[in-house]
């Protein structure tokens, strides 16, 4: 049956337009910054622990902070949000380009997370609120999916032409003319929506989820770095505790932060099992594409970035295909036919060698790359229509709190494996007559490795650095076998949980718990364009 919903017109494919500027800076803004550590630990010189809070605050409290920044959005209205949000970037980016202290930057951060969390729901909510026509707003989100997996991409090569020609600050101060056109289009070419009847927010709820967000976040984050110790594993648990206090209270409460009901929803549920999955594979590979590059083959860190550009081409054809795929065949086939094509990226990394395995290590990115592209954008799409109008904000910060899982897991299983590897295989083959010192950074990190050999005569840092990358690479091998199992079995949950929606059709009102059939029904909601 053809869709009759109200098609969208110019305006919206304008505002579109600028909905996508902040998503690309937020995930540029996490990739960014890797290019200017070097530089800004020379001016501001931090201690080590406080170089890891310059990295990580960023991205803990973005993910911590989204359910709850989502839901006070639907209630307070997603435009003003994403003003609010815009701001408060803006402004903190000027802050931590000019920084004079790793404390100062470490605040600057922190703000930086806190405002991008306001940003990445208010997008997508927007985008349901703005595109009423299931086509259109597939396609919507299709843009914005390849915008936030562009600016990801983006983020190195831009961040190392920056450092080419300016100081390290330039990497955050390259945020404020964007986020200063935002602030002006916004009102102009966006719609204002709140919920009408949204209820109390509570505060309880807000603080549970920061709760159970931020430890999970960090301890899986910390079991990627240190293995199996108890603070990461407690810290995992707290979370995993504290998670469960708040699903249970958001059962009893009449105005809950996220209806929970939602996860009932077949359609719902594996969609977010998706795209969590598609950034596990993708930021695993990056854990170790990016070494690969750089420590096994030689590259520079900006040639490196430029193959990043890999992912302008891939995602494009990607989320296109996806969204006219599904025109005439269904959603679940489609989408576990991308994951297919991500597993069969990983099967491709097995096949990497420490020489003349370039082309591999492109294959597998570009398949890799271009199989998250149809996933998220489908993925999400299933996931922002399943909810309620009223509830659109809260379900899209679910959506980008579970993409942070995801790459956090990337990290954390995949990396692991490939750092066991090479713990085992470096403990019988670092040289003999190796200096201790060196032969204990060597046998924790490739980057180590290579470091150590700087400074050893040629008749050790030659054994060296070859045991070194084979080390590494045998442990991308088997952690790429395990990512090809995974998500194999993804594909096919996937054409199972989904084979129920039908071509060109969001999920079915069947799909959805009993109790939310009514609140999808339409609305006789006032339009939430500005009056002339």
């Amino acid at each position: 049956m053809a869709d009759t919903k109200a098609m969208a017109g110019r305006r919206e494919w304008f505002g579109l337009a600028v909905l996508v500027i902040p998503t690309l800076l937020i995930s540029m803004d996490m990739t960014a910054l890797f290019f200017a550590l070097p530089h800004l630990s020379a001016e501001l010189q931090p201690s080590s622990a406080q170089l890891l809070w310059i990295m990580d605050i960023y991205a803990f409290l973005l993910a911590g902070s989204m359910i709850t920044m989502g839901a006070l959005g639907d209630r307070i209205g997603r435009r003003k949000m994403l003003i609010i949000g815009g701001a408060a970037f803006g402004a903190a980016s000027a802050l931590a380009a000019y920084s004079t202290s790793a404390e100062m930057l470490i605040a600057s951060r922190a703000v930086l997370g806190l405002a991008g969390a306001t940003l990445a729901p208010s997008t997508l909510s927007l985008i349901r609120t703005m595109f009423h026509n299931d086509r259109q707003r597939r396609t919507a989100i299709a843009v914005w999916t390849a915008g936030f997996s562009g600016g990801a991409g983006l983020g190195p090569l831009l961040g190392g032409v920056l450092l080419e020609h300016f100081w390290w600050g330039s990497v955050f101060l390259i945020n404020v003319p964007v986020m200063v056109l935002l602030v002006v289009l916004a009102p102009v070419l966006l719609p204002e929506f709140k919920a009408p009847n949204p209820g109390r927010f509570d505060l309880l709820s807000a603080a549970l989820s920061l709760a159970a967000v931020l430890p999970i976040v960090y301890g899986v984050k910390l079991m990627a770095e240190d293995g199996f110790a108890a603070l990461p594993v407690l810290a995992a648990l707290f979370g995993i505790v504290t998670g469960t206090i708040f699903v249970r209270r958001q059962r009893r409460l009449p105005d809950p932060l996220i209806d929970v009901r939602l996860f009932a929803g077949r359609a719902f549920s594996t969609a977010l099992l998706a795209n969590v999955f598609s950034i596990f594979a993708l930021v695993g590979f990056g854990f170790f594409g990016t070494q690969y590059m750089q420590l096994v083959i030689g590259m520079r860190p900006l040639t490196a970035g430029l193959w990043t550009l890999l992912i302008a081409p891939a995602m494009a054809l990607s989320v296109t295909a996806g969204t006219i795929l599904v025109r005439r065949v269904r959603p679940g086939y489609v989408v576990a036919g991308a994951i297919g094509v991500m597993a069969a990226g990983f099967a491709t990394l097995t096949q990497v060698y420490v020489e003349d395995s370039l082309l591999a290590v492109g294959v597998g990115y570009i398949l890799l790359v271009g199989g998250s592209g149809a996933v998220g954008a489908l993925a999400v799409d299933m996931i922002v229509a399943a909810a309620p109008p009223e509830s659109a904000g809260a379900a899209s910060a679910l959506s980008e709190t579970g993409s942070e899982f995801g790459g956090a897991m990337g990290i954390a299983v995949l990396g692991s494996i490939g750092a066991a590897v090479y713990h085992s295989r470096m403990d019988t083959a670092v040289p003999a007559h190796l200096p201790a010192d060196a032969a204990e950074a060597a046998g924790d990190t490739l980057g180590g490795a290579v470091d150590m050999a700087k400074y050893l005569p040629e008749q050790l840092s030659g054994p060296l650095l070859q045991a070194a990358q084979e080390a590494f690479t045998e442990g991308m091998r088997l952690a790429a076998t395990v990512g090809t199992v995974i998500m194999a079995v993804i594909a096919v949950l996937a054409a199972i949980m989904l084979r129920h929606l039908r071509p060109d059709a969001g999920p079915d009102a069947d799909d959805r718990p009993a109790e939310l059939a009514d609140e999808r029904q339409p609305k006789d909601h006032t339009s939430p364009w500005p009056q002339r």
